[in-house]
């Protein structure tokens, strides 16, 4: 193998020409592959010859669940807020992107902060547990 090639040297068992072993083994497939493929077409009722791997495919998606959708508007606003974030990376403003504003009556969570007597709750605590853990040592 070289830079992520294969060639027919890196696998011992195959040489430039098979051998007569191989080509019967090789028909022998082919006929099973034949009668797999005719017995499908029997249980499926086509009448009209197409390969197994297509009428698989084709009884799948009759018998699979209904694909999705997404409404206008689901897609409007996944657009709108990619082209938001989008002009966030490229430090545009965000007015190419007037639909991505918030709506009348929901209001956007802005970022939480702590105040200043819990932070300092906190640091206390944290300041208790370590002295806690060196006076164990």
């Amino acid at each position: 193998m070289t830079d992520g090639h294969y060639s027919i040297s890196s696998f011992p068992s195959m040489s430039t020409t098979p051998s007569i072993d191989q080509l019967k083994r090789a028909i022998t497939i082919s006929e099973q592959i034949q009668k797999l493929e005719s017995e499908l077409a029997s249980i499926l009722g086509a009448s009209v010859k197409v390969s197994a791997p297509a009428k698989v495919a084709a009884v799948a998606v009759k018998t699979g669940r209904k694909k999705r959708g997404l409404s206008a508007e689901g897609r409007a606003r996944i657009a709108a807020a990619q082209k938001a974030r989008w002009a966030k990376v490229k430090g545009t403003t965000a007015a190419a992107a007037p639909a991505a504003a918030p709506k009348a009556g929901k209001r956007k969570k802005g970022k939480r902060n702590l105040s200043p007597e819990a932070r300092a709750r906190i640091v206390a605590a944290v300041k208790r547990r370590w002295a806690k853990v060196k006076k164990a040592k």
